[in-house]
């Protein structure tokens, strides 16, 4: 396997990672019903957002936070949907990528996932 290297990579993982949230009814309802996502503009969003943070570039602009506590205010987001969340990145990151990019993105989405957890 190899690293995380591009755009594209990125894309394959956010679309792979999305199949699993969105088809495990625990967390989906927060994607379908709460924030009733558009699904292929959120992968590109989320493919800006990882880029910006792995490769200090592209176009991400948006407030996460404020996203995220705004979706917290509708619907109480849980240590359990944290928990599925994680999960599900981390193993889509293992099976389909190796190497330090891809350590990297896991141990940036924990930290994100723990300052979300704390500010909600």
């Amino acid at each position: 396997m190899t690293d995380i290297q591009t755009r594209e990579d990125l894309h394959l993982l956010m679309s792979e990672f999305y199949k699993k949230l969105l088809g495990d009814s625990k967390i989906s309802f927060i994607f379908t019903q709460i924030a009733k996502i558009d699904l292929e503009p959120h992968l590109l969003d989320l493919v800006d957002f990882w880029e910006q943070i792995l490769f200090d570039r592209g176009s991400y602009q948006k407030n996460v936070m404020q996203i995220h506590l705004d979706l917290n205010q509708q619907s109480k987001l849980s240590e359990e949907h944290f928990a599925i969340w994680l999960h599900y990145f981390n193993t889509t990151i293992d099976k389909n990528f190796a190497g330090q990019i891809a350590e990297n993105m896991k141990t940036r989405a924990l930290s994100i996932a723990t300052v979300m957890k704390i500010k909600m």
